[in-house]
């Protein structure tokens, strides 16, 4: 009797599961061990837009001091460095009044970041295109507002990222990482 029940929940549970709904979770790949004091280089600013690279920066340092998780220092006592650069800024309008006057607009900012390893002198992780956006009201409407504002706004979401890409698992959430290319040629070393 027993063997008959246990067979019937066997069964009931594999015909309730649906091969859509396991779900793929990867190992945290963490910052090495090594590393832990990181400076944050002042990002260069490649767009047409004046003074965004001084804020993001202080976003960025400020984040980081917030985690907790290193120690912030001058490049020079660094064990990595987080080096970015602006490469698009965009902000469109998305809706206007009846007088074809824009009321809300989305703020779209491109950055190139990366964390050197000092040590070894090869980055350990690199996102050629992290954006950040922000969709928000003018500030002639009511609870809307100004540009810098929203720029503040955008400036939280990517210090955010990339702090939680340093600290809670590069390789797993974003564009590039250098161990998964350094094990594919490792691998196709050893297979030759």
């Amino acid at each position: 009797m027993k063997k008959i029940i246990f067979l019937f929940s066997v069964v009931f549970l594999a015909a309730c599961s649906t091969p859509g709904s396991v779900e793929y979770k990867p190992y945290d790949q963490l910052t090495p061990q090594h590393i832990m004091k990181i400076s944050v280089r002042p990002f260069i600013n490649s767009t047409e837009v004046f003074a965004l690279e001084d804020k993001l920066t202080l976003a960025v340092t400020d984040e980081f001091l917030r985690n907790g998780q290193f120690q912030i220092v001058n490049e020079s006592q660094a064990d990595g460095i987080i080096i970015g650069q602006i490469s698009r800024y965009l902000m469109v309008p998305l809706q206007y009044d009846s007088q074809m006057i824009p009321t809300t607009y989305r703020l779209d900012v491109w950055l190139r970041v990366q964390l050197m390893d000092v040590k070894t002198g090869v980055s350990i992780w690199e996102e050629p295109a992290l954006v950040g956006s922000y969709v928000y009201s003018a500030s002639t409407r009511p609870g809307g507002m100004t540009e810098d504002q929203a720029r503040d706004q955008v400036w939280q979401q990517l210090s955010v990222d990339i702090v939680k890409r340093t600290t809670a698992g590069f390789g797993s959430v974003w564009s590039q990482d250098r161990r998964k290319e350094q094990a594919n040629s490792e691998f196709t070393t050893i297979t030759r």
